[in-house]
């Protein structure tokens, strides 16, 4: 390459990894991504985490990549606009624990960190301390039940399948809810915690029967099944629900 060439390069500096995209006065700011698996360029809105990211192929052009998104400006608007709205955790919010609306109540003057309590129109979820600590407080006791749940479900599901995983993790994924690797490492998402136990159950014993047939075979499902009595009604569940589970805790 000439000097003047290299030079060129330079000065253009690295990539951007976002590009901003305006529609009736709405700017939205797009996520890109270069593939070298991908042919086209595909746009996806995230629910989890509330952004839009634009998948373009290695050799595409910002330029091109810019002029898709803008012709699809209109659908991007009108996907982001579904999206379900956030639910922070703060005073007298509620947020679904094990498939129940629990109400969050911030009581400062109170003993102890967060308890569930039984309240006049359901159950609370009560909370001690500063208000600026009640959405941390609340965020680490869900996450903490969450490890409980999905720890207990797992080692009931590895006895019955004679397995014994690694390591547990619980994470807040954001395109799976569980994961399993060839070595027995086990991830979840801890917004299960929102969903009802049954479906939870369904999770661990999906991901630990994948340490039976590491694939997704007619011998895999028939494993899940065995295990689990709720396949169809917690998939269907989660394609129904799950995508609103990332909304709690949003700001």
């Amino acid at each position: 390459m000439a000097i003047g060439g290299l030079l060129r390069l330079f000065e253009r500096g690295p990539e951007p990894g976002h590009l901003d995209v305006a529609h009736n006065g709405e700017t939205y700011r797009i996520a890109i991504a270069r593939s070298t698996r991908s042919r086209r360029f595909t746009l996806r809105v995230r629910a989890a985490s509330r952004d839009v990211l634009l998948t373009i192929p290695a050799r595409a052009s910002l330029r091109s990549a810019r002029e898709f998104a803008e012709r699809h400006s209109a659908w991007i608007g009108v996907r982001l606009a579904r999206l379900p709205r956030p639910a922070p955790f703060e005073h007298l919010a509620k947020a679904p624990l094990r498939g129940v609306d629990h109400t969050i109540v911030h009581r400062p003057g109170a003993r102890g960190v967060v308890w569930i309590e039984s309240g006049e129109h359901g159950p609370l979820l009560c909370v001690a301390g500063e208000a600026a600590h009640v959405a941390r407080r609340v965020g680490d006791f869900l996450k903490r039940e969450a490890r409980k749940d999905i720890e207990a479900a797992v080692a009931r599901h590895a006895r019955t399948l004679n397995v014994k995983p690694m390591r547990i993790a619980v994470r807040d994924t954001v395109s799976r809810w569980g994961s399993c690797t060839s070595t027995g490492r086990l991830s979840f998402s801890w917004r299960l915690i929102f969903a009802p136990p049954w479906v939870l159950d369904y999770l661990a014993a999906h991901e630990v029967a994948h340490m039976v047939h590491m694939n997704h075979s007619a011998k895999f499902w028939a494993v899940v099944e065995r295990a689990s009595p709720d396949v169809k009604r917690a998939e269907a569940w989660l394609k129904a629900h799950g995508p609103s589970l990332h909304r709690y805790g949003a700001e």
